[in-house]
């Protein structure tokens, strides 16, 4: 039998974390619950989990924090639970490297498809994939590859969350098609995310960090639309 994935819920609201754990308990996840963000350092390190739903309002070391120390030594999905609603607050989640943003309240189903929609990005391609459907897109000192989750770039590995790979690989996989911000959701969020079209402009703005404009390619903007992978002919 598989090993049942480790959900770490961070919040300091017992009544609410308890009643996640319960929604989670039933969907055959494991789940620990700490209420505190030193708290959640220790469980962290100690419990291992697949997935963290991180409350930003915490005592002490607050959810932003929690999520800059672990993103600095860890790549484990997270998705930040809070009242706060305010687009700047979604902004700042996202490019602390968040992969998800909820809103208190929310809805026992969506919270759970939500995990699920993370745990599967971040789900290995299995190896007896067919190399027929191995999903993979070629430039000049640039490669994605969805089937196994890697980019290289300039020769090197660059680590990146599974959504800010599976942009880059949706726009490269069609050069000098424009894409409105709209459709990059649809495709990129595939479980009628329920969010701002400024997610991503924080994703592109973070490939744009780890990913240089070429001189045969680049991530471009199209103002008033969208965003292009666009390919020159050199």
């Amino acid at each position: 039998m598989a090993a049942k994935q480790k959900i770490l819920i961070v919040d300091d609201d017992n009544n609410i974390a308890e009643l996640i754990s319960l929604y989670l308990t039933k969907e055959c996840f494991d789940t620990r619950i700490v209420n505190d963000g030193e708290e959640a350092m220790i469980a962290f390190d100690q419990y291992n989990p697949n997935l963290i739903l991180l409350d930003l309002m915490l005592p002490g070391m607050d959810g932003y924090q929690v999520c800059r120390e672990i993103r600095a030594k860890a790549n484990v999905p997270i998705i930040m639970l809070s009242a706060k609603g305010e687009i700047f607050d979604k902004v700042l989640g996202l490019e602390l490297g968040a992969d998800d943003y909820m809103m208190k309240p929310f809805d026992s189903k969506e919270l759970v498809a939500r995990v699920k929609a993370v745990l599967r990005r971040y789900q290995p391609a299995k190896p007896e994939e067919p190399a027929a459907e191995l999903k993979c897109v070629k430039y000049t000192d640039l490669v994605v590859n969805l089937s196994n989750y890697s980019v290289i770039y300039m020769g090197q590995a660059v680590d990146m969350p599974p959504k800010e790979l599976e942009l880059l690989y949706f726009l490269a996989a069609s050069p000098n098609q424009v894409f409105t911000r709209e459709q990059l959701l649809d495709h990129i969020w595939g479980y009628e995310y329920i969010g701002d079209t400024r997610t991503v402009d924080v994703h592109v703005k973070r490939l744009r960090e780890k990913i240089k404009d070429h001189a045969n390619w680049s991530l471009a903007t199209v103002w008033g639309i969208g965003y292009k992978f666009e390919v020159r002919d050199l």
